[in-house]
């Protein structure tokens, strides 16, 4: 039998302080950050999201890192490290971005507060509500650019994720979902969709591309891959619906007054609330079908403008009982 988990879901709070943001939210299950806990990789910033998941009352958070947290990925660092001017002082570079292995030894420590920092793979737990949790992680995103865990577009990334995950926690999106940019561009990553396409979690949770933030449940074609999935050939977007997204609580050019009224009470909710929910169990309208579903989430909390309020999600799903008690 399966059991009913509740996440909270975000990402890229870049050492903001979305501490209020959390203060009064239900039980949850699990909590998860994907990642650009920080906008520069100081120190300082990464004790500041470390507050905030602190504030979180959840037996589980798991986290990963983002391009911005480039000194958790210790080759870029160390790479950053040798290209620094020379007129610097190397004690001040310390001040603020502290030793090679000074951050990782700060989550190190918040284990015992239910803080779990996963690095690239597969990673396996039992919850305390009796459910069996496998989750993939990864940090790494396409780009030509000099953040932290960052691969050539052209050279591709081996995301190895496992028939039998129920939740993959990445920093960047797939190809194709949740990951338009504010010039219309698709921002995603086709390594990422291709290994999404072939594993189809439960939930799959990322950010990265702010202006992507939403929901999204889609239903996966029958069939073989083929040479190049696409979220054209391998998603059934008849039988795929979109829970929420910017344009769904935003006024847009053409949209009627009343259509903006029901956005602009809609957004007023969910600003009341704290949170963005969307629940997909058994009894639900719109349950995951394990194997033929997949619940995508773009979290990200930081907005391209400063008015708009992207907020955390609480998302239900069911996961397989464990056969072991207790959390590891």
């Amino acid at each position: 039998m399966d059991i009913k988990t509740r996440f909270l879901i975000l990402s890229d709070t870049h050492a903001e302080d979305w501490a209020p943001r959390v203060a009064s939210l239900p039980p949850i299950d699990v909590a998860i950050h994907c990642g650009d806990l920080t906008e520069e990789s100081k120190m300082a910033e990464f004790r500041t999201s470390l507050q905030l998941l602190n504030s979180i009352e959840a037996p589980l958070k798991l986290v990963i890192a983002g391009n911005h947290d480039f000194t958790l990925d210790t080759p870029k660092f160390q790479q950053k490290l040798a290209e620094t001017n020379a007129s610097i002082e190397p004690e001040l570079i310390k001040k603020e971005f502290g030793n090679i292995g000074e951050a990782q030894s700060l989550f190190h420590d918040a284990r015992a507060n239910g803080i779990i920092f996963l690095d690239e793979g597969t990673h396996h737990f039992t919850l305390r509500n009796g459910a069996s949790l496998t989750v993939y992680a990864s940090p790494y995103t396409p780009s030509l650019g000099d953040w932290g865990f960052q691969f050539n577009p052209k050279d591709s990334h081996n995301f190895a994720i496992d028939k039998g995950v129920d939740v993959a926690i990445t920093h960047g999106p797939p190809r194709g979902v949740l990951d338009m940019t504010s010039s219309r561009q698709r921002a995603g990553c086709e390594a990422l969709f291709s290994a999404m396409a072939a594993s189809r979690p439960r939930l799959h949770c990322f950010g990265h591309i702010h202006e992507g933030w939403g929901a999204r449940l889609v239903t996966w074609r029958n069939g073989t891959l083929g040479e190049k999935p696409s979220h054209f050939s391998n998603i059934d977007n008849e039988r795929s619906c979109t829970i929420e997204t910017l344009s769904s609580l935003y006024p847009r050019k053409f949209d009627t007054a009343e259509t903006i009224a029901e956005k602009n009470m809609k957004r007023q909710q969910y600003i009341s609330d704290g949170f963005c929910r969307t629940s997909h169990c058994k009894g639900d309208d719109s349950p995951v079908q394990p194997g033929l579903q997949t619940l995508f989430v773009n979290a990200a909390i930081q907005g391209l403008d400063e008015d708009a309020m992207q907020l955390p999600w609480i998302v239900d799903i069911e996961l397989p009982k464990s056969d072991v008690l207790g959390e590891r």
